[in-house]
């Protein structure tokens, strides 16, 4: 008989972390990170990583589990999850999946079409004439050789025209073509939360707000620490993420400190913007108003075996 798994999902800065601590100590829950940047260590302020002190009322899972110069994928997360869930429930408690990465949610609620292998020098090749030519005009380049993708993807989402675009290039066979046989989905009665802003405005002093606490905690000394790692560089995937990416620009010398704190603050808010767009067309959510939610908000919307957990 499938046994509950929550999901709580939503944009960054509308407060998960605090609200799935509380929901979770309700529900005899453990907590599974959804977060592409939470699974590396050494990265703990820009993250907004929880602290020991959090981790330590409610058990985690995957942070802290891969070195920054290390890969982590949506694939991996998927099968890490899976496994947990099941050891999750079979300590007779319920698993909690809390983040933002919605490639991460899709890969465990839809499954995941199984990928070929991209030829590095493509990849390498591509990505190095993204910033000559830009997003449009690569768009253009795979609208001539995989259509079908095309339209799927948005001219301004260079990462999705990147992939399409290696694989094409490494295989000769569009994108589409390896999109079936997916690996299992997740077989378990989930119930999904959304923390969704009502006042996007809002949300975005929040992000402001928060890049600058972040500061202050430290995160410049994070950065340094990071950059002076040998085998560590801006390209490896844990430095694209955002604050990252632009705090390795601000201390290499290409940008001073106010085009850093606008282009992280401006990443940030972009970030949440497509995760929004991505929750909207997602059926099946239960909506919370994350400026006023509260644990009994959440509470109420589980199924009563999950609130007399």
């Amino acid at each position: 008989m499938p046994q509950p798994v929550i999901l709580l999902m939503g944009p960054t800065a509308t407060g998960k972390t605090a609200l799935a601590l509380e929901l979770a100590e309700r529900i005899g829950a453990e907590i599974v990170s959804v977060d592409s940047a939470l699974v590396y260590r050494g990265m703990d302020i820009g993250t907004a990583k929880p602290s020991r002190a959090e981790r330590a009322r409610v058990p985690h899972h995957l942070i802290d589990i891969r070195e920054p110069e290390e890969t982590w994928s949506a694939a991996d997360f998927a099968e890490h999850a899976r496994r947990l869930i099941g050891e999750i429930h079979r300590r007779g408690r319920v698993p909690l999946l809390v983040g933002g990465t919605m490639l991460y949610f899709r890969a465990l609620i839809d499954g995941l079409d199984r990928m070929p292998e991209v030829d590095p020098e493509v990849r390498l090749a591509l990505r190095a004439r993204l910033p000559q030519v830009g997003a449009a005009a690569l768009h253009a380049e795979l609208r001539a050789v995989d259509p079908v993708s095309a339209r799927r993807i948005h001219p301004n989402d260079p990462q999705r025209i990147l992939r399409a675009l290696e694989i094409y290039r490494s295989t000769g066979q569009p994108l589409s073509a390896f999109q079936s046989g997916r690996v299992s989905a997740l077989p378990d009665d989930w119930h999904c939360l959304a923390l969704l802003p009502e006042d996007r405005a809002r949300l975005r002093e929040r992000i402001a707000l928060r890049f600058d606490a972040m500061m202050a905690a430290g995160l410049e000394r994070e950065l340094r620490d990071l950059m002076a790692r040998p085998s560590l560089t801006a390209d490896h995937a844990s430095q694209r993420a955002v604050g990252y990416r632009q705090g390795w620009q601000w201390l290499g010398g290409e940008i001073d400190y106010a085009s850093f704190r606008q282009r992280a603050i401006t990443a940030t808010r972009q970030l949440a913007k497509r995760q929004l767009t991505w929750l909207r067309g997602m059926d099946g959510l239960e909506v919370i108003a994350a400026e006023s939610a509260r644990p009994e908000d959440l509470l109420r919307r589980l199924p009563p075996e999950v609130r007399a957990h």
